[in-house]
């Protein structure tokens, strides 16, 4: 399902693209599934030690060292596992998504205004870049673990919007959570929710006029 805000008169300007799960793939799962061979105590170590909520906070910035060192207190058994997230981050990130990529491309190529907002933390964001040398082409980036700041809260938005000079209304935000596509649009922006790069190209095609 695509959510979109359609002005009839505010033509798109700007496209701003998140990064996981729309150019880069992220599943913690890769390096896990080798460390944890067993599906249900994996889903639970998840569930219960290295949850999602515990990795968004790195997200929002707080520094490794502090995250793992929360979580070791509370399960010293598993401090290896623990310390295994970050260590094996890079695995997580196995693949860019080439379909969305060279729509990326092809946008700047065109000429057309071209920034990323993503939840990240601001280290493994650095890694990220060395991997996939393309998220240094666009414009810009706003990356959460660096501001502070994370997506769907308003204030990402509006911090995107002040530091690369947007117009909130010529915004297009491509995301693959419909919670975020939802902030987005409660900041003012047009967006699209992302399923996949065909899809994404029929999207730019009505609203952006490519």
């Amino acid at each position: 399902m695509s959510e979109t805000n359609e002005p009839a008169d505010q033509p798109v300007r700007h496209i701003v693209f998140d990064i996981g799960k729309v150019l880069i793939h992220y599943d913690p799962n890769i390096p896990y599934s080798r460390l944890i061979p067993d599906e249900a105590e994996r889903a639970a170590f998840f569930a219960t030690v290295c949850t999602h909520e515990w990795n968004l906070e790195q997200d929002r910035g707080r520094g490794w060292e502090e995250a793992e060192a929360l979580l070791i207190a509370e399960h010293p058994d598993k401090e290896e596992l623990i310390r295994a997230f970050r260590l094996h981050w890079h695995e997580m990130v196995s693949h860019a998504y080439d379909g969305s990529v060279d729509i990326m491309l092809d946008l700047i190529q065109q000429g057309r205004d071209v920034t990323m907002l993503t939840n990240f933390a601001a280290d493994t964001f650095k890694q990220a870049q060395e991997m996939f040398p393309f998220l240094k082409v666009p414009r810009g980036v706003t990356v959460s673990g660096e501001i502070g700041l994370i997506k769907p809260d308003r204030e990402i938005y509006d911090t995107h919007v002040k530091s690369f000079d947007l117009d909130p209304k010529a915004c297009l935000f491509i995301d693959d959570s419909e919670k975020n596509v939802e902030g987005a649009i409660a900041a003012g922006w047009q967006a699209v929710h992302f399923t996949g790069a065909a899809k994404l190209r029929e999207e730019l095609a009505k609203l952006a006029g490519l």
